[in-house]
């Protein structure tokens, strides 16, 4: 992911009038965009110029308690109606397109626990019925796209809990993090599902 430092300047006056110059450096990496930001503008990106719709999708939540406070409506307490499914959906070259996205700050692996049993059900169903599925995992400080077909057979087919960073560069797609559009993974899109297109 793109990384940004600032170094600060300060002058500092001690007695007899003598000033110094400090310096001090702050690293801006990944402050402000994370996974899930660079996604959202990405998508938004992909609106505006009318190349896909696809949205994040809201938790259902239903409502138990509600107050007041500076004028507004406040949720003070609440539940979950269903499971969530998959984090983004929506369309793209007349297919339905949906997926996770993950991040780990484990340097090794990406472990698997972070993929819950139903949604993994839920992927199967959108691959059975022709649509697009794929999580999206950022790290080591880069982001990559794995179908669903890959992740869902190797959860079958392997006693592992997680994914090697080895097996995901070896069997993932990497996404190129840029300026506009912030994370092109519709570009991986066009690799993986619409060869006969690219050709």
């Amino acid at each position: 992911m793109l990384q940004c430092l600032v170094v600060i300047f300060n002058m500092v006056t001690y007695p007899n009038k003598i000033q110094k110059k400090s310096t001090k450096a702050i690293s801006y990496s990944n402050r402000g965009m994370v996974l899930e930001d660079m996604l959202n503008e990405t998508n938004e990106y992909y609106l505006s110029e009318d190349i896909a719709l696809i949205y994040k999708k809201p938790t259902p939540i239903g409502t138990v308690k509600v107050g007041f406070e500076g004028g507004h409506k406040v949720i003070n307490r609440a539940y979950f109606k269903t499971q969530s499914t998959l984090d983004y959906n929506g369309i793209y070259k007349g297919r339905y397109i949906e997926f996770e996205a993950k991040e780990t700050k484990n340097k090794t692996s990406f472990p698997l626990s972070n993929i819950h049993k139903h949604q993994l059900e839920h992927l199967k169903k959108v691959i059975e019925h022709g649509g697009i599925g794929f999580i999206i995992i950022s790290m080591n400080e880069e982001v990559f796209v794995l179908p669903g077909e890959i992740l869902i057979n190797y959860i079958e087919r392997e006693l592992k809990k997680s994914l090697s960073y080895n097996f995901i560069k070896e069997n993932a797609y990497k996404v190129k993090i840029a300026y506009r559009p912030r994370c092109d993974y519709l570009t991986v899109i066009d690799k993986v599902y619409f060869k006969e297109e690219n050709i």
